[in-house]
């Protein structure tokens, strides 16, 4: 009969977890903890853990409320924060073996958008009045930490009022020259659509949606975005085309027409990222970039989303526009990425191929 685990402090843990520069720490009975560095898990010089010790960990940084809700659901979602350590992101589930966390990992400070080479087309988007911006990509992406960059960049530099709304909350930002008004889905409001319904009449100049999960949450963000607000969002959709159809194809087909004039009007950029690993250690995130124009708004009002990628890679040093491949072709030019990251990657493979065999 193998012996307990012994009792480990998971706040003590956590804090050690950062100084490996890590994203995510993972605890699952019958397992050491492991930790993602670079898009990789790693393991610790820690004793394997049993479903006890999991258990415990998990029941010490929550209260009873949250306790019963797991318990009745299985599944629990929240944030945290550790005095001068940094904010987590955590998801508790139930495996065949006991109760398993994932803390993904959230900076107390807000990176300014230069810090991770984001595009500076992104502080003139910040300025637009009214209109939809979306970040999408794959879950541990960087959406979260891209959309933090951009709202600290307004908060330095405009006065506004900006609602967020998450599940959970991850970064908390300082009143500036904005006025945060930041909202936990499930602890301070019912739901994402109920939050954006009443956003409205909350006198906001930017609302962030934390994720347009579903017809009604698109539905009123796409009313916000017409109605002279900036809203910002997030999907998970892997290229921009992918994310003017995922929008779309959320109505019903005699819907579509109205939502595609809706989108036309009111979106103003698609951002989509992947992170990959960088050659020599660390990640490098790729953004392809959507900006509307005339042309990518009558391409989506006509029902041709499948132009929109030719469209965007034309004339791009005055549109500002890039694609995936594009920003793949740069960073294998500068020897930021290998040629296997670079196609495993790739949203369009063999395109990236064929460029490459040419070359």
């Amino acid at each position: 009969m193998s012996e307990p685990t012994k009792h480990i402090d998971i706040k003590k843990l956590l804090k050690s977890v950062l100084h490996f520069d890590s994203s995510d720490l993972h605890l699952v009975p019958g397992s050491e903890p492991q930790i993602r560095i670079d898009k990789a898990l790693k393991p610790l010089d820690l004793p394997v853990l049993d479903a006890k010790a999991v258990e415990q960990m998990a029941y010490s940084l929550i209260e009873d409320k949250q306790k019963k809700e797991f318990e009745e659901h299985n599944e629990l979602d929240f944030s945290f924060e550790l005095d001068g350590i940094g904010r987590f992101r955590v998801n508790y589930y139930r495996t065949i073996e006991g109760i398993a966390c994932a803390f993904r990992m959230i900076p107390i400070e807000i990176p300014p958008l230069e810090k991770f080479g984001n595009n500076p087309i992104f502080k003139e988007l910040v300025k637009k009045e009214k209109g939809l911006i979306l970040v999408t990509g794959p879950t541990g992406s960087g959406k979260s930490t891209t959309l933090a960059s951009m709202l600290h960049e307004v908060n330095h530099t405009q006065s506004k009022h900006i609602i967020t709304i998450e599940d959970p909350v991850e970064f908390v930002h300082p009143n500036v020259k904005c006025l945060f008004s930041q909202r936990e889905v499930g602890e301070n409001t019912k739901d994402f659509k109920t939050a954006l319904k009443f956003a409205l009449r909350q006198d906001p100049d930017i609302i962030l949606v934390g994720e347009m999960r579903d017809k009604e949450t698109i539905e009123a963000a796409l009313t916000a975005a017409e109605t002279g607000h900036i809203v910002f969002g997030t999907l998970h959709t892997n290229s921009a085309p992918a994310t003017i159809n995922r929008i779309i194809d959320v109505f019903d087909a005699g819907e579509q027409a109205q939502v595609r004039a809706q989108l036309s009007s009111s979106l103003i950029s698609v951002i989509s990222q992947s992170l990959m690993p960088r050659m020599g250690g660390g990640v490098i995130a790729t953004q392809e970039v959507l900006i509307t124009n005339p042309a990518i708004q009558n391409l989506i009002r006509e029902d041709k989303v499948h132009q929109l990628y030719s469209q965007m890679q034309l004339n791009q040093n005055e549109t500002s526009m890039t694609t995936q491949t594009d920003q793949l072709l740069e960073f294998l030019q500068k020897n930021l990425i290998s040629k296997e990251t670079a196609i495993r990657s790739s949203n369009r493979p063999v395109e990236l191929q064929k460029i490459l065999d040419a070359l």
